[in-house]
């Protein structure tokens, strides 16, 4: 058996083109959703990321400023901007490019993004909603992952998912997003012992260990839906995911590709999450 490819590239672009109809008819009642990005440093990584932002806001007509900062600056001084951010009509959206610099507190920035604009769904009181089941901005990524499973129609309730990692950008956000669509999840990490026990037994399994080829074709449930959200660079510099793509694409009934498939469902939502933004607040 050979799984089907679950299209993450092609179903961003459907995503994409929905997104650019409705900022056409916002542009009618003179509401141009706005995007924020913070960049501290030089982060090779981050960089690439940024400029992926840049070109996809673009494309949908979502006005984009990045707002490039250097590798010394300090905690207070990118309070202080974000202070300036949050209180502008323009920008709907926030995200400080993760990770900082060492010396600057992650978490402390992140609360100090007003909720409303958090477009990453990292505030405190978004994460607090999504435990809640309450409506509230979701996690990119872990979206993204929903979105996909959801469009190639493939069975959550009373399924048994497995999550490998528990990260609060996509690990423990994507179990609690299958939770409230009524599957019985698992959540394995470092420290599971016997792992294949319980990936044997997933019906959906969401790989985010960032662990290049940690799941093989022995540890996947034949037809099962497999989620690969690993970005892992070989030293030969080829991108590879968490999962063993070419054997276990035998065994699955599902798999996403890496890369082109969850990468570019991430930056999508972000767009999605922006212009849901702009509505509330305009």
């Amino acid at each position: 058996m050979s799984a089907k490819i679950i299209d993450g590239k092609a179903m961003a672009m459907e995503i994409r083109q929905e997104i650019k109809k409705q900022v056409e008819e916002l542009a009618q009642k003179n509401i141009k959703p706005g995007l924020a990005v913070v960049l501290v440093g030089n982060d090779p990584a981050s960089q690439i990321y940024v400029r992926g932002k840049e070109k996809a806001c673009s494309e949908v007509g979502i006005a984009s400023e990045t707002i490039r900062l250097p590798e010394d600056t300090s905690e207070s001084e990118l309070l202080n901007l974000i202070s300036g951010l949050n209180s502008r009509q323009d920008v709907h959206g926030i995200l400080v490019q993760l990770p900082l610099p060492k010396h600057i507190d992650s978490d402390k920035i992140i609360r100090s993004i007003v909720p409303e604009k958090d477009v990453d769904g990292f505030h405190p009181i978004n994460v607090g909603k999504l435990v809640l089941g309450l409506p509230g901005v979701k996690p990119c990524t872990p979206y993204g992952c929903l979105k996909m499973l959801q469009k190639y129609e493939i069975a959550i309730e009373g399924k048994k998912a497995v999550v490998i990692g528990r990260s609060n950008i996509v690990g423990k956000p994507v179990a609690l997003m299958l939770l409230q669509e009524n599957a019985t999840v698992s959540i394995c990490h470092s420290r599971t012992k016997e792992l294949s026990e319980y990936t044997k037994e997933a019906d959906i399994l969401i790989a985010a260990a960032g662990k290049p080829f940690l799941i093989k074709p022995d540890m996947v449930k034949p037809g099962a839906a497999v989620i690969d959200v690993g970005q892992n660079k070989l030293p030969d510099g080829k991108l590879v995911g968490d999962v063993d793509f070419t054997g276990v694409s035998q065994v699955a009934g599902w798999i996403t590709p890496v890369p082109g498939g969850v990468g570019p469902m991430t930056i999508a939502m972000l767009l999605y999450n922006t212009l849901e933004s702009a509505k509330r607040l305009c």
